[in-house]
């Protein structure tokens, strides 16, 4: 069983940034971080290949969020900058057991989940 917790929400302007953190118990072949809205589904929005280092995002996010990893510390990291409203969500770190390229943001994909921090952005 692998435990992840999240930190480093809060609430901030339009344009500004935040850095989300995961401290995981364990690290597995893939991480990422999905965020849910109110009333949407939950979305995938940025994963890496904890061997290899590749990144994926959305591409909604693309050019404005960096997702890393420290695996000395089983930490992962979501740098968001340029944040704009629709960012407005709930984040969560995920891990899965197994990496496959085509599903790397899908939540199918994923084996574990945090609880979540809220992200906030104000107009």
């Amino acid at each position: 069983q692998v435990q992840l917790v999240e930190s480093g929400g809060g609430s901030v302007q339009a344009g500004g940034s935040l850095r989300l953190s995961c401290a995981a118990s364990g690290y597995l072949a893939c991480m990422g971080w999905f965020r849910q809205a109110p009333g949407k589904e939950r979305e995938g929005v940025a994963a890496i290949f904890a061997r290899s280092g590749s990144t994926y995002y959305a591409d909604s996010v693309k050019g404005r969020f960096t997702v890393s990893q420290d695996k000395a510390k089983n930490t992962l990291s979501l740098q968001m900058n340029s944040l704009k409203p629709e960012d407005t969500a709930m984040y969560y770190c995920a891990a899965a057991l197994l990496c496959a390229g085509s599903r790397v943001l899908s939540r199918s994909m994923y084996n574990y989940w945090g609880q979540g921090t809220q992200v906030t952005v104000s107009s």
